[in-house]
């Protein structure tokens, strides 16, 4: 390959004060430079629509509709209600970033009963509510998206999102580095948030 005039060599780099020794070379990845990478494959799963559903159909296909069948813990179920249920999202934008998902197999908002609005609400108030409890959030984003072309990634099931937010929450790491780190695991969190639910 040949060299790009305005491109540093790697005898060109200083070697940089913050860079441990045996990770300052960094073969196979380009030219050496100080910094390090926090290498997040798990979304490589996300990006390729792992677990995403083939069809628009209820039943065991909908990742929505197998969820209640399962044990919380292995669902990451938050809790559940009457007509809707709680779970954590498993690709996250924020720790605690869960979802309240209606039982019934149904993709847009005004499709919902009376019973399955209330419940939704009431399951997004305690959502907020427990969050709190745990993680003293600041603010929350909260919403959903209605069909493939509003950004749903899975549009056949209703689902909205809660997501909790802090001042200075997107630094530098999603901004240019396209990154969350999230400091806890997953199941962690559903434990946290299921014992402070209201």
């Amino acid at each position: 390959m040949t060299e790009r005039p305005d491109h540093p060599s790697a005898a060109d780099v200083p070697e940089s004060p913050y860079v441990p020794e045996e990770l300052s070379q960094q073969d196979g990845v380009g030219v050496p430079d100080p910094f390090l990478r926090l290498w997040t494959p798990h979304r490589m799963a996300y990006i390729e629509g792992e677990n995403k559903p083939t069809s628009s159909e209820a039943g065991s296909g909908c990742p929505f509709c197998r969820l209640p069948s399962l044990p919380d813990t292995d669902a990451l179920i938050v809790h559940r209600g009457e007509a809707a249920y709680a779970v954590l999202n498993l690709y996250p934008y924020n720790p605690g970033h869960l979802m309240v998902v209606p039982y019934r197999h149904v993709a847009d908002y005004t499709e919902l009963t009376d019973a399955e609005v209330a419940d939704v609400a009431t399951l997004t108030r305690q959502a907020m509510q427990a969050i709190r409890a745990v993680s003293a959030a600041h603010g929350f984003n909260i919403g959903m998206n209605q069909g493939e072309i509003a950004g749903a990634g899975i549009a056949a099931h209703l689902h909205q999102h809660v997501v909790p937010r802090w001042s200075g929450d997107m630094n530098f790491m999603p901004t240019i580095a396209h990154t969350k780190v999230l400091p806890q695991l997953l199941s962690d969190t559903r434990a946290l948030l299921a014992k402070s639910w209201p």
